[in-house]
């Protein structure tokens, strides 16, 4: 990061699937072929294209990177994470696992790993417990997967369309008393312990990086928790949020959606760092 050791320190946690980056289903790219954006591809699976960007973001994602702690914060595995190639510098740190590991230059740190395993052992059921709950109730017509995630979570992959709304309200309803947390992204329904959170990590990085100001960016209710930590967050006009109409005073519901909610979401970035960049300055220069 470009900026000195003495200068404010913006931290910019930022979700990424389907709010920096997106599957070729997701761009929502609804112009006319012929005006539909240049794309870079930043991740690979199976040996097939899988995840993108507009060039656009992608050098504002550059300039984010170059002027801001950018971190990028996800409910993906360290694997799932690492597959990921996104422009600009590399990241210091990145929150993998929705909050189970910090990256810290690619290297999961042990001791808040160690924390976080010790919170959910004293206020969570056993994932074992989840797991035979899942087995038990999903409907082979649906399911398509059934993963555990690094040991600390559990998600299945469906049929959308077969999945019944009211299974997913059961569950999470189920899950609630026992310290689990129930979220419907895409295809996917997560389990996850409700201590295990991305907003949690953010302050632990935002601590050892002395940031004074954070940032932040999502689209699933996975995210929310992460919005209202940070000082100010967007939200795309797609998701998971923006379906249930989900609101906070600091955080801004964007219209945008698909790719171009990527691009937004970076512009404002920039201009809410700089602005906190110029608030310092002239609060330095009248000072002195």
């Amino acid at each position: 990061m470009s900026v000195s050791e003495t200068s404010p320190v913006t931290l910019v946690a930022s979700d990424l699937d389907r709010t920096l980056i997106y599957s070729a289903a997701s761009l929502d790219l609804s112009m006319p072929d012929a005006e539909a954006p240049r794309l870079l591809c930043v991740e690979v699976y199976g040996h097939k294209p899988l995840s993108y960007m507009t060039e656009t973001a992608a050098a504002l994602l550059t300039e984010v990177a170059t002027s801001t702690l950018f971190v990028p914060t996800t409910t993906r595995t360290r694997e799932q994470y690492h597959r990921i190639h996104l422009p600009g510098p590399t990241p210091r740190y990145a929150i993998c696992a929705n909050g189970g590991h910090i990256l810290v230059d690619g290297v999961s740190d042990p001791d808040w790993q160690a924390r976080v395993e010790t919170r959910i052992a004293d206020e969570c059921a056993p994932l074992t417990e989840i797991r035979a709950h899942l087995a038990t109730t999903a409907d082979p017509a649906w399911l398509l997967k059934d993963r555990v995630a690094e040991n600390l979570f559990a998600y299945l992959v469906v049929e959308r369309s077969l999945l019944p709304e009211e299974w997913v309200k059961e569950l999470a309803a189920w899950a609630r008393p026992r310290g689990w947390t129930v979220s419907l992204q895409g295809r996917k329904i997560y389990a996850v312990p409700a201590p295990l959170t991305k907003s949690a990590a953010m302050h632990e990085v935002a601590r050892r990086s002395g940031a004074t100001r954070t940032l932040a960016a999502g689209d699933s209710l996975l995210d929310a928790d992460l919005l209202l930590a940070a000082d100010l967050g967007w939200r795309p006009g797609h998701g998971e949020l923006a379906d249930e109409g989900w609101r906070a005073p600091h955080v801004e519901a964007l219209e945008a959606r698909g790719g171009a909610a990527g691009e937004e979401i970076l512009r404002r970035f920039l201009t809410a760092s700089s602005a906190a960049s110029a608030a310092s300055s002239d609060s330095s220069a009248s000072s002195a």
